[in-house]
């Protein structure tokens, strides 16, 4: 029924909701660098609603996520409740909303996806600007484990400065969730030498401070965390978004 009402439009072999599903899925592909498996499936009833943009909801989920800055995203489910939409933007690839939306989100990140990101230049940078001793901090070699007891071991080598020589840090702790946008490490515990233990305490107190949601939000949203679970390796946040607008695809970004 969908492709009848819309069959005059000019997009031959397309019905109207995976015209919809596909301009959607391809307004959130271009928030990443690079994405593997995308799949969306629009609900509307009657079908009708979507020749007005009205959409009853839109699920999205997706898997082997890279997003521009260095930061990879094992896989992303979002559901999203009512929405309307301008139906002509849909025509020029892009997706513009009358006004802002809710999403319930599920977010899977995997030990190697935390290891990888704690490296990038993105969050390295960030990082150093950690003073210690009114001297930068050089990281390397950051290894994040998932253990068995639900906990998180940061171990990583720290450079101070000048200096030659790393001294290497061991952190165990456990992540909560303050106020639903703030990652916290808590009950925490330290290895390794005295210059160790000072450097650690130093960098949890950084981090602490620098894991806002809000510093990481993506173009046009706004998330929130409600908890956290360590499944085997992988680190599990459920939350909200508010989506206000779809950002344009960025054409000259490196694919």
């Amino acid at each position: 029924m969908t492709a009848i009402l819309l069959g005059s439009l000019p997009f031959p072999g397309q019905s109207g909701d995976q015209l919809i599903s596909k301009a959607v899925s391809t307004a959130i592909a271009a928030l990443f660098k690079r994405t593997g498996q995308l799949e969306a499936t629009v609900r509307a009833e009657p079908v009708a609603k979507l020749l007005q943009g009205s959409i009853d909801g839109f699920d999205f989920i997706g898997k082997g996520m890279l997003m521009y800055n260095g930061l990879r995203i094992e896989a992303m489910e979002l559901y999203l409740q009512a929405i309307s939409i301008d139906l002509g933007a849909i025509f020029k690839g892009q997706v513009a909303l009358r006004q802002s939306t809710q999403a319930t989100m599920r977010v899977v990140l995997t030990e190697e996806d935390l290891t990888t990101s704690f490296n990038t230049p993105f969050v390295v940078e960030k990082l150093q600007r950690l003073q210690h001793q009114e001297n930068p901090l050089y990281f390397k070699e950051t290894q994040m484990t998932l253990n068995p007891d639900k906990s998180l071991r940061i171990k990583t080598q720290i450079r101070v400065g000048d200096s030659i020589e790393s001294v290497d840090v061991d952190i165990t702790a456990r992540l909560q969730v303050e106020d639903r946008r703030r990652i916290q490490f808590v009950d925490v515990q330290y290895g390794g030498d005295a210059a160790g233990v000072e450097l650690g305490r130093a960098l949890i107190e950084h981090v602490n401070t620098l894991l806002d949601l809000d510093k990481f939000a993506l173009d046009g949203t706004q998330l929130r965390v409600d908890r956290i679970r360590v499944n085997g390796k992988q680190l599990v946040f459920y939350g909200a978004a508010r989506i206000d607008h779809f950002p344009q695809r960025r054409a000259n970004a490196a694919g």
